[in-house]
């Protein structure tokens, strides 16, 4: 299976953006997504995950109430739309497949859980 991201950039803050990932591959399992960043010299920190059926999402704190995860399963993509962007928010985004078993709506933070990694993305805040 393939993860590509989409849809980084450079904005002020305050702007907005909306990050896609699409899946491409032998996607013929349920799996769970997940946005991870990382920062210069900063360790990969969770963002955001959602499961299979798009019930209840899951945040980290410094990005609730900005960030919105969403999914399509007809298109295998998965979004990231994210507002009131801060210079804080400035990092490399990845998204990350967690493959799961039917039924399962689980969600981890955990990045050692993920199955499979996108190259990245570049989110630039300026001040």
């Amino acid at each position: 299976v393939q993860l590509v991201e989409s849809g980084g950039g450079l904005v002020q803050a305050g702007a907005s953006l909306r990050l896609s990932c699409a899946v491409s591959g032998r996607t013929f399992r349920r799996y769970a997504m997940g946005w991870f960043r990382q920062a210069p010299g900063k360790e990969r920190e969770f963002v955001a995950a959602i499961g299979w059926s798009g019930i209840s999402p899951y945040y980290a704190e410094s990005v609730k109430g900005r960030f919105t995860i969403t999914r399509d399963n007809a298109k295998n993509t998965v979004y990231l739309q994210m507002n009131s962007l801060k210079p804080e928010d400035t990092a490399v985004y990845y998204c990350a497949l967690n493959w799961v078993p039917i039924g399962s709506d689980r969600l981890t933070p955990l990045s050692a859980e993920y199955d499979s990694w996108g190259q990245g993305t570049q989110v630039t805040v300026s001040s």
